[in-house]
């Protein structure tokens, strides 16, 4: 009789605790390049500038907060 190898009914692999790390490093590797790939197509949802010109501000408004009470 030969035995059919049927993936759903297939037991799970055993995991340790450097597979899950692996997975996990791998996937936010997949992240961040996917983000990075995104961004030099264009497909930002807010310029570099405005992020820029907002911290800035943020930095102005603590300096003049410090200087001037």
């Amino acid at each position: 009789m030969s035995e059919h190898h049927d993936p759903q009914l297939a037991e799970p692999a055993e995991r340790n605790a450097d597979d899950v790390r692996t997975n996990w490093v791998q996937r936010r590797r997949d992240r961040v390049y996917n983000e990075i790939m995104a961004n030099r197509r264009g497909e930002y949802r807010v310029p570099t500038w405005v992020l820029a010109t907002v911290l800035g501000l943020i930095v102005a408004g603590w300096l003049g907060l410090i200087l001037f009470t």
